[in-house]
């Protein structure tokens, strides 16, 4: 029933308010009232860090993996979910939930450890509407595809995938460590076992010209994901990229330049693409730079009134 609707909602999404299709929105409409997404660390490592896929990880990843924004890994997933469960149901008292495996390759385990965490955070409330799983295109091994999708037949699953970029020399340069191949085989098999992918792209990465981060998301329009988060480059502490940029910085978007490259995007997106993120988390005391990206919400408006003033929407550059 849910595929039903969401294929009938899409064009329906926007609104004077909001040019483009809004994940709250869309989970609304799917829904029929909030969902919250509850990050958890499941103490997951990374192909891309313990030298199976290479080492010290992708240049601009955290300590943490990206999971910033999660739970405490020594604390059970039982705990953390509850834990941020209660900041919501403050805020927000009648709310369906999405567990998200944020931090660090979320299937880089073997099958049956993968299968133990699934299955706990699938099942960890009733009001559990979806699961969501961060990881790498090249960490998705033939078995555990095959589990995602019977499971995807009991509870949804969106995977997250990290593109970041099309162009090869960023990739190298970032130390990503698989092809785009990868991402679009990976996206590929996952929509054929209807798992919802979220691809991620970041504009402003080192050496990268507006044209080329314009190509970047373009090309999400081939593999047609469900979902695509937008960020902004932040350049941290204790990163190979932050400890390059102290010794020798290098060309960053300025809040302007990252707003209209942002919007330039969004107008050229399928319109059955669900904008999930339009900027970064980081830390203050963890940000070196650049200081704008602190604050998300001005981006964020600034990006709906320039959709709204010039009257542009997702998608209307489609030809």
């Amino acid at each position: 029933m849910l595929k039903l609707e969401t294929e009938v909602i899409y064009m329906k999404l926007m609104n004077n308010e909001k040019h483009y299709n809004t994940l709250n929105n869309y989970y609304k409409a799917v829904y029929k009232k909030k969902v919250c997404k509850i990050a958890l660390n499941a103490g997951f490592s990374c192909p891309n860090k313990d030298g199976t896929k290479g080492k010290n990880g992708c240049t601009y990843c955290s300590l943490s993996g990206s999971g910033d924004c999660g739970g405490n890994k020594e604390d059970s997933l039982e705990i953390q979910f509850d834990k941020i469960k209660k900041i919501m149901e403050h805020k927000w008292p009648n709310t369906y939930y999405i567990p998200y495996l944020q931090a660090n390759t979320n299937t880089y385990a073997p099958l049956q450890k993968l299968k133990e965490i699934y299955e706990k955070i699938a099942y960890i409330d009733k009001n559990v509407v979806m699961i969501s799983i961060a990881t790498r295109s090249d960490s998705i091994s033939k078995e555990t595809l095959e589990y995602l999708g019977e499971l995807n037949k009991r509870v949804k699953v969106q995977v997250e995938l990290g593109l970041q970029t099309i162009w090869p020399e960023t990739a190298k340069l970032i130390n990503r460590g698989h092809s785009l191949a990868s991402v679009k085989n990976m996206t590929e098999e996952l929509k054929k076992r209807d798992i919802e992918v979220v691809l991620h792209i970041i504009n402003g990465l080192p050496g990268e010209t507006k044209e080329m981060m314009i190509e970047t998301a373009k090309y999400v329009n081939k593999l047609n994901p469900r979902g695509i988060k937008i960020h902004s480059l932040t350049v941290l502490k204790n990163t190979k990229m932050g400890n390059d940029y102290v010794k020798e910085p290098f060309p960053l978007l300025s809040k302007d330049e990252y707003i209209d490259i942002v919007v330039n995007q969004l107008r050229l997106l399928n319109t059955n693409i669900i904008i999930h993120r339009l900027s970064a988390d980081a830390k203050k005391g963890e940000l070196i730079a650049p200081d704008w990206t602190l604050r998300k919400m001005v981006i964020m408006n600034e990006i709906d009134k320039t959709m709204r003033k010039n009257n542009f929407f997702q998608g209307d550059l489609l030809k």
